[in-house]
């Protein structure tokens, strides 16, 4: 039995700038907020997050926060928040986001409509005065499917190249069963082996057209902006994956998919971090050496093969039979 029907976990650093705009958007909710409730996870911030979270909470019935002294990165403030959470449904909000008025009733009553393990939506990036509406990859609506249809096809946008933990709805059920927390120690990419692991493990999902969550991009503070050591997460991320993926009974049809994405993104970050100190480059090269080895050989060459060439020069001496890569591609 619930305490509520839902609950909504605020993780945040630092937050002091957004959190009237965040707040006031959630005022704008219509009538959910009796039957709601409401997670503030405090991360280690020294602003005045503490302040204005004793003013803002007089705003809501159900207001709880959770304060870390230090802060431990959104992974871990995420799963303290489930820790807290009494909510048949869940959703996850960053504190320097808002929201479109209504959404979380919209989102609700897909939930209660569909009865799925979890809903996924759209989503506005906001960069300025600049609106983009970002649509989750898959066109089939408001319909229940078997996550396992998010995960292919292989060379095209799909469900786990979406994983946004704030963009959806939860059923209690998917944390009870131990699929919803995320992987602890996290300060980056805590949600690409969490989204794989919902889409491989739960029954049930669907995806709904609800743009409401209005996402800030380009912010100064940003991880994502910033090249230090806590970016290498990535490959324990993909780590994760090559794991659940092992581990299903399809993994022939599986590990292309994860190869592509591992490939793309090592890609990505090789270059992201081309300026840095060697020893970062080195630590870079050392643990997705270690990583590729959990790749069966054949089909990381498979894979190899079909890559552009400049991708195929840039990531094979970070793979672990960087030899025999090199010579198919001379073939």
């Amino acid at each position: 039995m619930t305490d509520f029907d839902l609950s909504i976990i605020i993780p945040a650093k630092d937050g002091a700038p957004y959190l009237s705009t965040l707040f006031r958007s959630l005022r704008q909710q219509g009538p959910v907020w009796d039957r709601t409730q409401l997670i503030f996870v405090n991360d280690g911030s020294s602003d005045e997050t503490p302040e204005l979270l004793d003013e803002f909470s007089t705003w809501f019935p159900h207001f709880e926060v959770l304060t870390n002294p230090e802060a431990t990165g959104l992974a871990n403030a995420r799963n303290k928040g489930l820790a807290s959470a009494r909510g048949e449904h869940i959703i996850f909000l960053d504190g320097d986001d808002w929201l479109a008025p209504g959404h979380l009733s919209s989102m609700l009553a897909a939930a209660h409509r569909l009865g799925v393990d979890f809903i996924r939506c759209d989503h506005t990036t906001v960069e300025g005065t600049k609106r983009v509406r970002k649509l989750a990859p898959i066109s089939v609506r408001d319909v229940p499917l078997d996550p396992k249809v998010g995960i292919l096809p292989v060379y095209e946008s799909t469900m786990v190249d979406y994983p946004f933990a704030w963009a959806g709805i939860f059923h209690r059920r998917v944390l009870e069963q131990g699929i919803l927390h995320f992987p602890e120690n996290f300060m980056t990419a805590e949600d690409r082996s969490w989204i794989w692991r919902l889409h491989l493990q739960a029954e049930s999902f669907a995806v709904v057209d609800a743009p409401g969550i209005l996402y800030r991009r380009g912010m100064a503070g940003s991880l994502s902006r910033v090249v230090d050591i806590r970016q290498l997460d990535f490959i324990r991320a993909f780590g994760q994956i090559f794991d659940l993926v092992a581990a299903e009974p399809d993994a022939d049809r599986l590990w292309p998919k994860a190869i592509r994405n591992w490939l793309a993104i090592l890609d990505h970050q090789i270059n992201r971090f081309a300026a840095s100190p060697a020893s970062l480059r080195n630590q870079l090269r050392r643990g997705a050496r270690t990583i590729s080895a959990k790749i069966p050989p054949q089909y990381l060459r498979e894979e190899f093969v079909l890559q552009k060439q400049g991708r195929q020069l840039n990531v094979s001496s970070y793979l672990n039979d960087a030899p025999s890569l090199m010579l198919e591609m001379v073939k």
